[in-house]
């Protein structure tokens, strides 16, 4: 895998390069052209780390990837550049990969060999993280640990095979560069797919600032971290968030001046509490559902899709059509509440991994979560609804099976409805981890405030050089502690773990303030991942740290 010049890829875009498929094509294992820290000499020593870990360049990581085998290869091209976006209310200038948000779902079947080149035409360095993908660890994207920046005007070939069926996505993983438009869907069919559909829907959902105003994820890191840019491991500024909690009873509004809008059934929008600023933060948004504070950034779009409300996608469907959703959240500080009006939904699966069928109102994603239903279709036109958790405000997508469009939708009642949490439901025997006893527990203590905006995890800010060593083999527990008042999402890089009592597989976990879970997993793909919380202006000032494989 390497990195190389502009040249031999100017106006790549993503599509299947000729010839398709092209079977019997193993995995490259070197030729990268970087020193054992895979750092490629342009980051300096200190981030290797030290020298009894395993390096995401070692014979260790490429003998794992042997024994996944190789499969037929799917080759690609993607190109991130900055470009103007029609986001439907408005267009924005941003950063996209091919001119579009989301971008091109990614579609590979579970044993091939993906190999695609990123070109970077960004006025910025950049790389692409495989989120969910239990994955070789040097093709992980992450700057500083697994690979270097992909300067301006270079590209870099991705290259693993893809293992695990599931609903996955990519997106930027240097700096707040996913809180623009550097995100797509991934799916990794399965061969052997054991539902039965007639429709199949992507829906990502997103929450949207940049180039609005004046405003960029950069400007806003750095007026919440006290007007200046965040360097990791320096402290924060003061700062003072608005927490104020909601009347016991009092349920969320969805209205926002200046889009259209979802009422309560029989009744009007009531005034939002929440008040944003000028420059792009936040106070008064709570949750009941995630423990109090719901988020920092105030966002003038939420998106389905890459639209708002005032234009939305439409599905269109036949009466009694059986509908799989694959529910993907993208967002960089916004949680969403999801359901389609006038539906229940069954939940499949989560994270990419089957669990056992659950039947629902509505479902809650953090940033970084999925989750795929089956739904099927009644007549008419309803509202797919995804509400901005505790920011009062929403976005929406239309089925639409019959009948004659709308404009305007009331509140759904099934946003209101039942909700089922990810620790209520079960994993599918096919997917559970073999019972046994830890070999390894690490607790990892999410630290910080939104006042100094200093978050870390065991009172540490992140730093390249960090380890919290496992060893191929082991049974590992992660237990994550909520040591603040701020809910987080939990993502751990290159492993899906169980939840507690035969929970669900995932890679992303919501953790309410002052709760702490343990999570298992195989240690099964060494290198160096990354362990962080899925806003991204809490990892990128300072919630992150990562897990080393000991030689």
């Amino acid at each position: 895998m390497h990195a190389h010049s502009r040249r031999a890829v100017l106006g790549a875009g993503i599509a299947v390069a000729s010839g398709g498929l092209l079977g019997g094509c193993s995995p490259s294992g070197g030729g990268n052209g970087m020193d054992d820290s895979g750092l490629g000499g342009q980051a300096g020593p200190a981030a290797a780390g030290p020298s009894e870990y395993i390096s995401p360049h070692g014979p260790e990581v490429r003998d794992r990837e042997d024994r996944r085998g190789p499969g037929p290869v799917r080759r690609l091209q993607l190109t991130a550049t900055a470009t103007t976006l029609d986001l439907g209310a408005r267009q924005v200038r941003s950063w996209a990969y091919e001119d579009q948000v989301p971008g091109q779902a990614i579609r590979v079947t579970a044993g091939e060999t993906l190999a695609l080149t990123l070109v970077n035409q960004l006025p910025q360095p950049t790389t692409l993280h495989w989120h969910g993908i239990r994955l070789r660890n040097d093709m992980d994207g992450v700057p500083g640990i697994t690979q270097p920046p992909i300067a301006t005007g270079a590209a870099f070939d991705y290259r693993f095979t893809a293992i695990n069926p599931g609903t996955y996505w990519i997106h930027a993983h240097s700096g707040v560069q996913l809180d623009r438009g550097l995100y797509a869907p991934m799916i990794v069919e399965d061969p052997r797919e054991p539902l039965t559909y007639d429709k199949e829907w992507i829906v990502v959902l997103d929450d949207w600032l940049d180039g609005v105003g004046g405003n960029t994820p950069d400007k806003v890191l750095a007026r919440l971290n006290g007007g200046r840019p965040m360097a990791h491991g320096t402290d924060a500024q003061p700062m003072t968030h608005g927490t104020a909690a909601r009347r016991p009873g009092q349920r969320p509004e969805t209205a926002a001046s200046g889009m259209p809008t979802m009422s309560r059934p029989g009744g009007k929008p009531s005034p939002s509490p929440t008040r944003s600023t000028p420059s792009g933060l936040l106070t008064g948004a709570t949750s009941e559902l995630l423990g109090g504070a719901a988020g920092h950034v105030a966002y003038r779009y939420y998106l389905i899709n890459g639209r708002t409300p005032d234009s939305p996608q439409v599905f269109r469907a036949k009466r009694g059509d059986r509908i799989r959703i694959r529910i993907i959240n993208a967002g960089g500080d916004t949680a969403f509440r999801v359901a389609l009006g006038g539906h229940r939904m069954t939940v499949t699966h989560t994270d990419g991994y089957p669990v056992r069928h659950t039947t629902t109102d509505a479902l809650l994603l953090g940033m970084g979560e999925r989750y795929d239903v089956l739904v099927t279709a009644k007549s008419g036109v309803f509202p797919l609804a995804a509400l901005a958790e505790g920011k009062r405000r929403s976005t929406l997508a239309v089925l639409h099976t019959s009948g004659k469009g709308a404009r305007k939708f009331k509140r759904p009642r099934e946003l209101d409805g039942e909700l089922v949490r990810a620790d209520q439901l079960k994993a599918a025997e096919s997917v559970r981890l073999e019972s046994r006893p830890p070999d390894r527990t690490l607790r990892l203590r999410l630290t910080g405030s939104m006042r100094k905006f200093d978050w870390a995890i065991n009172d540490r800010p992140y730093e390249p050089t960090q380890r919290y060593p496992v060893r191929e083999g082991e049974r590992v527990r992660l237990t994550f502690i909520n040591g603040t008042e701020m809910w987080h999402p939990v993502h751990v890089h290159g492993h899906t773990y169980e939840l507690p009592d035969g929970g669900p597989r995932k890679d992303t976990t919501i953790l309410l303030p002052h709760r702490k879970v343990s999570v298992d997993f195989d240690a099964d793909n060494p290198g160096l991942w990354m362990v962080h919380c899925h806003n991204v202006y809490h990892s990128e000032s300072g919630m992150m740290t990562v897990l080393g494989y000991q030689k």
